[in-house]
């Protein structure tokens, strides 16, 4: 028996113990490890040589998910089988026996098949830490950590075995920064419904004796998480499933899924087809290769990487009731298991496997050797942190695998290439944690096609093609599970799988001093620093924007140079990551169909820009655009960078069946280059440019005209900013590009015209009370709540998605209202930033969360966006008006302190030596005191310039 103290510092004699164990397992070299190893890794050679030998008859090669012995399969399974389900789910872990579990409690049981390739729940018992908490970095992840937590209890209570222990989650602190998260998860856990404490370090070792408090800050406590057996949980799930009616049947491969006209139509497996209307792919390791089982081919980025699980043998005395330990800074994690230890962590960079594509069926074939080499600095930590594991006798170490998503966030929801065929991906090591409440808002979506959670974070539809290649998953994902023990500072950046997608514009920009971030694979520049922006051989240098504080950040003085150049002279600034599509048909077909998508009323004169939304049965955002009618039949949509995948989904899948061969939708964004130039001088910087008139009269504010500019022909230019200053979007294509941007920037420098970063823009729109999709829009934000009434036409001739529930909200008054707060008494040199998601008190009371926050350089206050509610004294909530929202006091709460904030429910108009009478007439929100009126699609709502005939709403 080897104690885990005799193995350092080099770990010899567990390298030599784990060489020679029963288990046969072979461990790589590392320093002076070689000494007395030969004869034993000899011995671990051969024993390894015949277990690859008696298993390969069983590995599936190449994406060919079809066993060597199909036939005999087909025979063995003959009658378990039937030829028509309703729902068929490829997997049967803990996921999707948890959507076959949910599919049951809607009655749809006996309409549900499982099939499995090898057994039900066959993970072996030690590949999984088992922690069922709540600790996740987003409202959506925890709602549904939460539901699966409370579900796995309701099942312990029912006498079904889970190994569920409520034992509490202990998380520790190294240094400021960590303390400060966890402070503002605290400040969070008011709105996020989550019972946690902060501790003291002699608070912590209360709560673990087993701890060190050498280099401990402090601590979080979440006593209602706990710990459970997944194997166990998944069994429960399963059982109860049958018990509702799904048919499972095991030893089956999926061979191939079938669509017809769009949809699944059918699958093809080892034992026979079966006829189905949707398809759920919970295949785990797998579901990436199950992708290409398709035409067209489903991408789920997955990737495979090590992860190593150390086990002890039994300590004598060891409180059972021991919390689950994170130590963040030190990356690792222990919990008590059956009387002994079981510890882990994450590497800063994982170590790749299956490079080849080619991933085995059977969780046994899936058990690596353990790789000592990689492990070593996660052991030393443990045994700096944990003092007891410098007695404890070693078991085993085990090589488990996991898989990450390019993002290191589960996927889930409806694959964008083929419609019901849903996803349920990437849940890392956090499974059990996850399972419950996917399985029950993938349910939600197969039966009612909404459920009770904004999943846009998570969805499939957040990736593109390009996250699904073979060698940006292998960089990526060698930089995520790191990432999850890591703080999660705002506007974090990957390091990989970077200079992917550029506009034609980047070297230019580059040499400019951008320090760029990225965005559905773009790079785009975040902001500008003109120092140490060259390399030692004189070349521009590749830099990647870093915030890394919760103060204030770096970047804040090169930020407020770009925001006064927007606001007094001129920025110009690269928005060529905004997603453009172009709808046109032959007939009026397209506005048919955009005025059943869109909210807004979308017949309009030609050359007029429309700001809508296209909103789901509830009201929702599913998008947020700009519309500008090019022609009678052809319109160009922007919208924000990540709905470039999402909002051809939810076009395509709402299409009227009668337009879809008449009505054409291209995604043009990476045809067309974005430049936008703003600020007070950008008018007369175009106009040295284009021969046409751009006066007011001309060429007004929220229209569009095809220009030419210098000596290119065909720029679409659109008279918005989306920030609320003066200015022009020209969309140029790509050819084009360089010599425009060229000629804009040598004609703007007698106006010292400036490179503007994201940051900037980001700023302005903050300042003018802009709400953005995915930041402050949502799929269950409706226009009602956001100040946006006027832009939707409630009796417009079409009956547009959502216009009855919108009716209905309009009756019964809104639940919550979007406001801006500029915070008081907050000193934005010392005092911590809001990064969004900090808690809005009213009169003391809990009323709302920020959404998107940061500092006005006009009002030299910190900014905050946000929605505030209404709550009765038993938690009830009531409408909100306008007059209960002016009459509180407000504070706002940044990492546990409160700091006093003014309301404001209208855009304002910003004091500036430049007014101008087009930008102070246009607010984004709330354009009207009075709103009611602009409800209504009626003629007298619709005033046409008698100069130019463009219809300004």
């Amino acid at each position: 028996m080897i104690k885990l103290t005799e193995c350092a510092p080099a770990m010899q004699k567990l390298a030599t113990a784990w060489s020679c164990s029963s288990f046969g397992l072979r461990v790589g070299r590392h320093g002076n490890w070689r000494r007395g190893l030969k004869s034993c890794r000899m011995l671990s050679s051969s024993t390894a040589t015949a277990s690859a030998d008696a298993t390969e008859d069983q590995v599936l090669r190449k994406r060919k998910f079809a066993p060597h012995q199909a036939a005999d399969l087909s025979e063995n399974l003959a009658g378990q089988l039937p030829g028509q389900a309703r729902v068929v789910i490829c997997g049967g872990g803990i996921t999707g026996a948890s959507v076959a579990y949910h599919l049951g409690l809607q009655g749809w049981g006996k309409d549900t098949l499982l099939i499995e390739q090898d057994r039900v729940g066959g993970e072996l018992p030690w590949s999984a830490c088992g922690l069922a908490g709540r600790f996740e970095p987003s409202y959506t992840e925890l709602k549904l950590a939460e539901y699966s937590i409370d579900l796995i209890k309701q099942l312990t209570e029912r006498g079904l075995p889970t190994g569920w222990r409520q034992v509490g989650s202990l998380n520790l602190a190294r240094n400021f920064d960590r303390m400060t998260a966890f402070n503002r998860m605290k400040s969070q856990a008011v709105a996020w419904g989550m019972n946690c404490e902060i501790l003291s370090p002699e608070q912590c070792k209360e709560h673990c004796p087993l701890i060190s408090l050498d280099g401990i800050e402090g601590g979080l406590w979440i006593p209602e998480d706990g710990v459970c057996d997944p194997h166990l949980v998944c069994h429960a799930f399963m059982e109860e499933a049958r018990r509702l009616g799904v048919r499972v049947v095991e030893h089956c491969a999926i061979k191939k899924i079938h669509s017809s006209r769009g949809k699944v139509d059918r699958v093809e497996t080892t034992a026979g087809d079966v006829n189905c209307e949707y398809f759920v792919n919970c295949t785990g390791f797998w579901a990436r290769e199950v992708g290409t089982l398709s035409k067209p081919v489903v991408k789920v980025p997955l990737k495979a990487v090590e992860h190593h699980y150390l086990h002890t043998k039994a300590i004598e005395n060891l409180d059972p009731n021991t919390p689950f330990v994170r130590d963040f800074d030190s990356r690792i994690f222990f919990r008590e298991c059956e009387g002994h230890i079981l510890a882990g962590g994450f590497e800063r960079e994982a170590k790749m496997v299956y490079e080849d594509g080619v991933i085995p069926l059977s969780q046994a074939a899936r058990q690596h050797p353990p790789d000592w080499d990689h492990f070593h600095e996660l052991l030393d930590a443990l045994l700096r942190s944990v003092p007891p594991f410098r007695k404890a006798h070693l078991d085993r170490l085990t090589n488990s695998l996991q898989v990450f998503s390019p993002d290191c966030k589960w996927i889930l929801g409806e694959a964008p290439e083929i419609q019901n065929y849903y996803v349920a991906a990437g849940n890392k090591t956090m499974g059990v944690s996850a399972s419950g409440g996917i399985g029950r808002v993938l349910t939600d979506l197969i039966t009612n096609g909404s459920t009770y959670l904004d999943l846009h974070i998570l969805d499939i539809s957040r990736f593109l093609g390009l996250h699904n290649n073979r060698k940006f998953l292998r960089d990526r994902c060698k930089e995520a599970p790191g990432k999850h023990f890591e703080i999660n500072y705002p506007f974090e950046e990957f390091q990989t799988g970077r200079n992917l997608r550029m506009s034609p514009l980047y070297p230019a920009l580059k040499a400019g001093g951008a320090v760029f971030g990225q965005s559905m694979g773009y790079e785009r520049p975040n902001y500008y620093d003109q120092n140490d922006k060259k390399d030692e051989f004189g070349l521009p240098r590749f830099r990647i924007a870093q915030t890394r504080t919760f103060g204030k950040p770096p970047w804040f003085d090169h930020v407020a140079s770009e925001y006064r150049a927007c606001r007094e002279r001129i920025g110009i600034a690269d928005y060529s990551s905004f997603t453009k599509y172009d709808f046109w048909s032959k007939g009026n077909e397209v506005v048919d169909l955009l005025q059943y998508l869109c909210s807004n009323d979308v017949d309009v004169a030609v050359g007029s820009i429309i700001h809508t939304g296209m909103q789901n049965p509830n009201g929702g955002y599913e998008n947020d655009c700009s519309l500008a009618r090019l022609s009678e039949r052809h319109y160009m949509m922007i919208a924000p960078t990540i709905q470039q995948t999402r909002s051809m989904c939810w076009i395509r899948k709402h299409m009227p069946a009668h337009l879809r061969a008449k009505v054409n939708v291209a995604d043009v964004t990476s045809m067309y280059t974005a430049i936008c130039i703003l600020g007070p001088y950008s008018r007369i910087l175009l106009s040295e440019l284009t021969d046409t008139d751009l006066t007011p009269k001309n060429f007004p504010f929220f229209t569009y005209k095809e220009l030419d500019v210098g000596l290119a022909d065909g720029i679409r230019v659109l008279n918005i900013t989306h920030t609320g200053e003066l200015g022009y979007v020209l969309y140029i294509p790509n050819d084009y590009a360089l010599h425009v941007y060229t000629r804009l920037h040598q004609a703007g420098q007698k106006f010292n015209i400036q490179h503007a970063g994201y940051y900037a823009t980001r700023a302005l729109r903050i300042e003018k009370f802009y709400a953005f999709w995915g930041q402050d829009l949502d799929t269950f934000t409706t226009p009602l709540e956001c100040g946006r009434a006027w832009r939707v036409k409630l009796n417009k001739p079409i009956d547009f998605i959502g216009r009855s529930a919108l009716l209905k909200q309009r009756e019964e008054g809104v639940k919550r209202m979007y406001v801006q707060l500029l915070l008081n008494d907050h000193d934005h040199e010392v005092d911590m930033w809001c990064w969004g998601g900090e808690p809005i008190y009213r009169d003391g009371v809990y009323v709302g969360m920020t959404t998107t926050t940061g500092y006005g350089y006009t009002f030299e206050k910190q900014v905050c966006l946000g929605f505030v509610r209404n709550f009765d004294a038993e938690g009830r909530e009531l409408p909100v008006t306008n007059d209960y929202v002016l009459s509180g006091h407000y504070e706002v709460e940044v990492a546990g302190v409160r700091f006093e904030a003014k309301v404001n429910l209208h855009s304002p108009n910003l004091p500036t030596k430049f007014p101008d009478r087009e930008r102070e007439a246009y607010h984004a929100t709330r354009d009207k005191r009075d709103q009611e009126d602009l409800l209504s699609f009626s003629s007298n709502l619709i005033t046409t310039n008698n100069n130019t005939g463009m219809t300004r709403q």
